[in-house]
């Protein structure tokens, strides 16, 4: 057997979504994981293994293009011809393994040669020996606390408090208004179509849920989407808050429900649909992440080639080396780390430089959130879409480093 499905079945951990961080930054509330929250509706369906949750009997399989060829080449410009390539591909090696065409779910052709499947551990093993494949993951829970409780200041309501620009903003030289042509895609939770302080673009959008209150690409039935996008973008129009990159489109590329949950497939799919449909210029942003998963990296990776990426870094405290997305690296991907009000360190932020390139403001922040409301909270998703504003401006600058970085090695403050 290949020894890339040994590794990836033992060491690609689940993409949980930034666990529990230090309160002592900030009376905000944080992201937090409570792991009796992240299990699906079927709770026979994962298996807690080596700090993950793994979803039983769901596995990420990439080809390996030195052998199948390039499949996709021929309808490069069709992304669902290209799919349906894949698709063919994917066909002919299960057939071996006797598995049918409905086993599949998730198909990638721009970002990853690959699909996610639905088959048994021994079938795995009849996939990983054949020669196209080039390796296999397990599927992994991404998952989100449940909504972060209201911050101060925050709530429903949101049309008639009078603008204000968060710290954060200020700090990152943010706030103009965008003419420009590029756009947003936030891959998150979604985003709330009709906030009257953001600029929301559902027809470019995708969503991992087909079925249920999820399935609708107009609402977030989180808020943490809709959070992200105020900061990159809420516009300047006397109510709310003002983003980095005032009035800039946002579309929302939904892959985790509203419980905070998803799959890693479902984020690759979202990945994979991005670099489908992205321009030079566009940015997209990813404040979600967990253990190291190199179909996610590889995804990214591939996708920044079309788009930038704004990574955030993660809330364990710990290296972010060992994180998926945030270890990916390229020349169009900044992770990023977060700092409190003064250009103080975060000390729930993930550090190491590389993979992080930048830090940026992600303590008590205030933006958009559901409703037509705010809410101010703290964590490197708030520290990310601080870097998406600026990378629609064009190239990140910097502005003096970061206080008490742990790595000792001070990021740079990213600023417009």
């Amino acid at each position: 057997m290949k020894s890339t499905f040994f590794r990836s079945m033992a060491v690609v951990a689940s993409a949980g979504v930034f666990l529990i961080s230090c309160t002592d930054d900030s009376q905000n509330p944080t992201e937090t994981i409570v792991p009796q929250n992240v299990l699906p509706e079927s709770l026979e369906s994962v298996v807690y293994n080596q700090g993950s949750y793994e979803i039983e009997g769901s596995y990420i399989v990439v080809f390996d293009q030195k052998v199948t060829g390039d499949v996709t080449s021929k309808s490069a410009g069709d992304y669902t011809a290209s799919k349906s390539a894949v698709r063919d591909i994917a066909a002919k090696v299960f057939n071996g393994a006797q598995l049918k065409g409905d086993a599949i779910d998730h198909v990638y052709s721009k970002t990853l040669m690959g699909v996610s499947v639905q088959m048994s551990k021994e079938q795995a093993t009849t996939v990983a020996n054949d020669s196209r494949v080039a390796y296999i993951e397990k599927d992994q829970m991404f998952t989100l606390a449940p909504p972060p409780g209201k911050g101060p200041g925050s709530g429903g309501g949101g049309g008639t408090d009078p603008q204000e620009t968060p710290w954060g903003i200020t700090r990152v030289n943010g706030g103009a208004t965008y003419n420009g042509s590029s756009v947003a895609w936030i891959i998150d939770s979604g985003i709330q179509a009709d906030h009257a302080d953001l600029n929301v673009d559902v027809s470019r959008g995708y969503n991992a849920f087909t079925k249920g209150k999820d399935a609708d690409l107009a609402t977030d039935g989180n808020g943490h989407g809709t959070h992200v996008a105020g900061t990159v973008a809420a516009i300047d129009n006397n109510i709310g808050v003002i983003g980095v990159a005032a009035g800039a489109t946002v579309i929302p590329v939904k892959v985790l429900s509203g419980r905070g949950s998803g799959s890693n497939s479902g984020v690759i799919a979202g990945v994979d649909h991005v670099a489908a449909n992205g321009s030079a210029g566009d940015v997209a942003n990813m404040s979600l992440g967990g253990g190291f998963s190199q179909a996610l990296n590889d995804a990214v990776i591939n996708a920044s080639s079309v788009v930038k990426f704004a990574l955030a870094a993660g809330n364990e405290s710990t290296s972010a080396t060992t994180k998926s997305p945030a270890s990916a690296n390229g020349a169009n991907i900044y992770t990023i780390s977060a700092m409190s009000v003064g250009d103080n360190w975060a000390s729930f932020s993930n550090y190491d430089n590389p993979p992080i390139e930048f830090c940026e403001p992600g303590v008590a922040i205030k933006s958009t959130w559901n409703d037509g409301g705010y809410n101010t909270i703290s964590g490197t998703s708030m520290a990310s879409p601080h870097a998406a504003g600026l990378l629609l401006w064009g190239n990140i600058s910097s502005d003096g480093s970061v206080n008490g970085d742990p790595d000792g090695s001070a990021d740079p403050i990213g600023v417009n």
